[in-house]
């Protein structure tokens, strides 16, 4: 059975997710952002072994822990391949507007809309939701959702970033994300949880962009 082990880490309290196999104690590290030494910790806490690094896109408060997850475990790094470029470039990956340098190993793994990645005999497959970054996408195995900063509890990613489109963002939210079950239990990159079903009724910027979307 799949679960899942969350925390905020970094300035920007965005979220790190360790999802794992409990049969198997097979683990995929999902955006450490930073705080590098209490991802392994919880890690080890959590008695599983990672196989996979995951990117949800290539902004720094995302990738900030990449290097020190990878020289931990030995896990090949994953990312759209339109936001590889972010994770080798302070400027692309906006951590130089705030006065620091993070930067990540390069991926080893490219992803595209639809590529799957094999996970504790599952598949783990990436939608790819651009909007917020070129590359940003979202990763879905059974009912849960790795949604980065496209869709948040009640709002939705920035889209007044280098690369950014708000409607590039909600096209793929309607396309990629409210076409999965109600019950999918969303992971967004900050704050808390959700579920599909939960957005789709209550969100302010679905609910704005639904008749413009279905005309």
């Amino acid at each position: 059975m799949l679960y899942v082990s969350g925390f905020p880490v970094g300035m920007l309290q965005a979220n790190c997710y360790i999802l794992y196999d409990s049969d198997s104690g097979d683990a995929a590290v999902i955006d450490p952002g930073d705080e590098g030494e209490r991802i392994i910790q919880t890690v080890e806490n959590l008695n599983v072994q990672p196989r996979l690094l995951l990117n949800t896109h290539g902004h720094g408060d995302h990738i900030g822990a990449n290097k020190r997850i990878k020289d931990a475990f030995s896990v090949p790094l994953a990312i759209h391949r339109d936001d590889a470029s972010m994770l080798t470039d302070a400027v692309e990956n906006l951590s130089a507007r705030f006065d620091v340098t993070i930067l990540s190993p390069p991926a080893d793994l490219l992803l595209d809309d639809g590529s799957e990645i094999d996970f504790a005999g599952r598949k783990i497959r990436a939608l790819h939701t651009p909007g917020h970054s070129p590359g940003g996408c979202c990763l879905h195995v059974e009912n849960h959702l790795f949604t980065g900063d496209a869709l948040f509890k009640m709002t939705i990613g920035r889209t007044d970033v280098p690369g950014g489109s708000h409607e590039q963002l909600m096209r793929g939210i309607f396309e990629k994300i409210l076409t999965l079950p109600d019950d999918t239990i969303l992971y967004p990159g900050h704050g808390p949880l959700s579920t599909v079903g939960e957005e789709r009724r209550n969100n302010y910027y679905i609910l704005s962009f639904a008749e413009y979307y279905y005309s």
